[in-house]
């Protein structure tokens, strides 16, 4: 699963393909990482890489451990060859 944790309107210009938006910036980040499953491997990615680490931590403080961070949008959509779509 891959998963965006910029804001709305960064998400809205582009983002990856099928990502979910969970934005570290609003106060309920840390509700929402909670309802993930532990089980499932993500991918998660930012601006420029500062948010996605800061979020890997996290959800790896609540269990979550299979993580990638790819850092910035262009980043994860290179390693994982997923487009860059807007909406």
């Amino acid at each position: 699963m891959i998963i965006d944790v910029r804001t709305p309107e960064e998400f809205a210009a582009g983002h990856l393909d099928g990502a979910l938006l969970v934005d570290f910036k609003n106060p309920s980040f840390d509700a929402q990482i909670a309802n993930l499953d532990p089980s499932v491997s993500y991918i998660v990615y930012c601006r420029s890489g500062n948010r996605s680490a800061q979020a890997a931590e996290r959800m790896r403080g609540i269990g979550i451990v299979n993580i990638t961070d790819l850092g910035s949008l262009e980043n994860a959509s290179a390693q994982t060859g997923v487009a860059i779509v807007q909406g």
